[in-house]
């Protein structure tokens, strides 16, 4: 099993950006129930610099390192992935879930909706860690203290004029970066859509195929992305009768024979993406 570095967040790092973002899709291709986009945001400051090794004390500190266990989720155990959410969400300075629903998916398509997934979760992000415009910027993770929500809609009203956090007259914006998981940048071409919410400081998105499993930020989304999707669709199949010949505790929504077979003999529910082929 590979496992992930934080080598390409430290070259970005190194290339002046202040919040570095992985970002990690899951339910792109379920049938059923919304798809989710993990966001797990780190200091740059925290990060130690290219030409010394992780997790290193220097004048009093230590540098953040990669987080035990944390792999590419689809090679961990879904017991394995339990185990370790609560320490990932931990190592993030801020972290969230952002979702589109399968009505929205259907509406959209599933390319643009995942944009919107994925800026719904950078929105709550920022905000979370005081990256907000018209103000001055405020770290809730000094105190060691990590945030995360999972963002279900459009977050609230829209921000405008600049963010300081210099000395001086002269306000200068953070700069944030984002890794996005697989070859195909569906996050900036859903910013500043009428569907997608405001999102104070846009990320510069560097794309990085398989970056799972070797990007920490990335393996980080994807673990917690992958856990909230899936107690999701427990707590679905388990709070209506009518769900559970659907067997999603199971399935987790995708295209099971049993799943399938279902649909052909009970008809798509209410949370069905009724635009793709179900049966």
């Amino acid at each position: 099993m590979i496992t992930p570095t934080l080598d390409l967040e430290r070259s970005l790092a190194a290339q002046g950006y202040d919040l570095i973002a992985g970002f990690d899709e899951v339910g792109r291709g379920a049938l059923a129930g919304p798809v989710m986009v993990g966001c797990a945001a780190i200091w740059a400051r925290d990060l130690e610099p290219l030409d010394g090794d992780d997790a290193v004390e220097l004048s009093g500190r230590t540098y953040l390192g990669v987080p035990d266990g944390v792999a590419d989720s689809k090679m961990l155990t879904e017991h394995r992935r339990e185990a370790i959410f609560d320490e990932l969400r931990d190592w993030c300075a801020a972290y969230a879930v952002g979702q589109a629903s399968n009505t929205e998916i259907d509406e959209w398509g599933i390319t643009y909706a995942l944009g919107v997934a994925v800026l719904r979760a950078l929105s709550q992000v920022e905000r979370e860690l005081g990256l907000r415009l018209g103000g001055e910027s405020t770290i809730k993770k000094a105190s060691g203290e990590s945030a995360g929500k999972i963002v279900e809609g459009r977050p609230g009203g829209s921000v405008g004029e600049s963010i300081g956090n210099c000395e001086g007259s002269v306000r200068a914006l953070p700069k944030v970066a984002g890794i996005l998981d697989g070859p195909s940048d569906y996050i900036t071409k859903a910013l500043n859509t009428f569907d997608a919410p405001d999102v104070p400081i846009p990320a510069d998105i560097t794309t990085k195929v398989k970056g799972d499993q070797h990007c920490a930020t990335v393996a980080t989304a994807a673990v917690i992305a992958k856990v909230t999707r899936d107690r999701l669709m427990v707590d679905l199949a388990q709070s209506n009768p009518r769900y559970a010949a659907y067997e999603w505790a199971h399935n987790k929504g995708y295209g099971s024979a049993a799943h399938r077979t279902a649909i052909a003999e009970h008809g798509p529910t209410p949370l069905h993406r009724v635009s793709w082929h179900l049966t």
